[in-house]
C-alpha cells in the first residue's frame, strides 16, 4: 500500500528551504541535503553524515527516499538495458538505457540515452503500443519521474568515469516511455526543472526530448516555456485516414490542428522537430505515405525517425520487410529530408514500451529482488 509521504526527489531548493525554515533549520541545510541526493546519490537520511541526528530523523519521517525501486533488469544482446521499477503503491513502470557504443572507446564511455516513463499505463490507446493495453492507472508524481534518473545514475556510476566529472552519467533523456508525457504536464515540467537545475543534476534542457502523440493545447503551452526542450511528435501516419486507424488521438487533434502547433513550437524555439514514424506492414508503410510524410517534414523542417515495428505480444502488427523499409526511407532521402532508419533496440528483451510491465502484471507480479539476465 502506498504511503502518504512525498518523494524527496520531488522537492526543489525553494520548497525544501521553506520546509526546513518551518522547523527552525537554516537555509544552507537544503543545499546540503540536495548535494547528498544528486551528487552523492544518498539512498537514506542515515548517509547524510553532516546533518544532525534530529534532522535526519525528521527527513525519514517526512519523505519517501525510495519512490521507485528496481526489481528487475534485463540486458539485450545490443546492450540495451530495461529496468522494471516498483512504486510505493505497487505499480510497475519501465525505464530504458539505450547505449550507442563509440568507435575506439569502451562501453563505459558509450553514449547513453535514458528513456523515462510519465504515467502508469496510458489512456490514449495507440493501437501498436503495449503501454495502454491494460489502460491508464495514474500519473507519476514529480519525485517518481526524477527517481527514475537517479536509479539509472546509481547503476551507471560504478562503470563510468563520467559520474566523477559531471552529475549525470548519461548523455540524453527522452521522455518516450510509458504514458503520454504531455497528459502529465504539471508533473513532467517540474521534474525536468529539477533535472536541469544546478542543485539537481544540472542536465541541459537541449539534451531532453519530450515526445507526444499530439496533444495540441499542451504543445502550444510548451512552446511558451523558457527552457529549450526538444520536441518529438509521434506521427505514425501522414494522412488523417491512416493516422486514425492506429492513433485515436487524431480524432480530436487531426493533422490540420497538430501540424500548425508543431510549426509554432519549432519557430518559437528555433529547433528542428523530430517526427517519429513507426513502420507497420500494410498499415502505413506504403510509398504514398512516404510521399505525404516527405511533404510534412519539408514544411516543418523536421527530422524523421523511421522505426520498424517492435513486435508486441498480443498485437497482430508486423514490421515491413527490409527492402520496403529502405524504399520508404529513400523517398525521404530523395527529397533531402533528414531521416534516420533506426534498427530496433532491445528487441530480445521486449523493449517496446510497457511490454515488460504487462508481462509481469499478467503473471501475478514479481518480488522486489533485483535480478539481471
Amino acid at each position: 500500500m502506498k504511503n502518504n509521504k512525498p518523494a524527496i526527489h520531488g522537492e526543489t531548493l525553494e520548497s525544501l528551504t521553506e520546509r526546513l525554515a518551518a522547523i527552525g533549520e537554516k537555509p544552507f541545510r537544503a543545499k546540503q541535503i540536495l548535494e547528498w541526493l544528486y551528487k552523492k546519490r544518498a539512498r537514506s537520511p542515515e548517509e547524510m553524515t553532516n546533518l544532525s541526528a534530529k534532522l535526519r530523523t525528521w527527513l525519514a519521517e517526512e519523505f519517501e527516499f525510495a519512490a521507485a525501486t528496481p526489481i528487475l533488469q534485463k540486458t539485450a544482446s545490443d546492450v540495451t538495458d530495461k529496468l522494471l521499477l516498483k512504486l510505493q503503491d505497487g505499480s510497475l513502470i519501465e525505464t530504458v538505457i539505450i547505449r550507442a557504443p563509440q568507435v575506439g572507446v569502451g562501453q563505459d564511455k558509450s553514449r547513453k540515452t535514458i528513456c523515462i516513463s510519465t504515467q502508469v499505463g496510458c489512456a490514449y490507446g495507440c493501437r501498436f503500443c503495449a503501454s495502454g493495453l491494460a489502460g491508464w492507472k495514474r500519473d507519476l508524481s514529480v519525485g517518481e519521474i526524477v527517481a527514475q534518473l537517479i536509479e539509472v545514475c546509481r547503476q551507471e556510476d560504478p562503470t563510468t568515469d563520467r559520474a566523477r566529472e559531471e552529475l549525470a552519467s548519461f548523455d540524453n533523456i527522452v521522455v518516450m516511455g510509458m504514458g503520454e508525457p504531455l497528459a502529465n504536464y504539471d508533473s513532467l515540467l517540474p521534474a525536468l526543472g529539477i533535472l536541469n537545475a544546478p542543485w539537481g543534476l544540472g542536465f541541459g534542457a537541449r539534451r531532453i526530448t519530450i515526445s507526444t502523440s499530439g496533444l495540441v493545447p499542451q504543445i502550444e503551452r510548451l512552446a511558451d516555456e523558457p527552457m529549450g526542450f526538444r520536441l518529438a511528435i509521434s506521427l505514425h501516419g501522414a494522412t488523417d485516414e491512416v493516422r486514425e486507424q492506429i492513433m485515436p488521438v487524431n480524432r480530436k487533434y487531426p493533422l490540420a490542428k497538430l501540424l500548425p502547433a508543431a510549426k509554432h513550437f519549432a519557430e518559437k524555439h528555433g529547433r528542428m522537430l523530430t517526427l517519429e514514424f513507426i513502420l507497420i506492414e500494410d498499415i502505413n508503410d506504403s510509398l504514398d505515405q512516404a510521399h505525404a510524410l516527405k511533404e510534412i517534414a519539408r514544411k516543418l523542417h523536421a527530422h524523421v525517425n523511421l522505426i520498424p515495428y517492435n513486435t508486441v505480444q498480443g498485437l497482430d502488427w508486423k514490421r515491413p520487410s527490409v527492402p520496403q523499409q529502405e524504399a520508404f526511407a529513400n523517398v525521404l532521402r530523395g527529397a533531402r529530408v533528414s531521416v534516420t532508419l533506426r534498427r530496433e533496440k532491445g528487441h530480445d528483451i521486449n523493449a517496446a514500451c510497457g511490454q515488460l510491465r504487462l508481462q509481469h502484471e499478467e503473471a501475478g507480479g514479481i518480488s522486489p529482488v533485483p535480478a539481471k539476465r
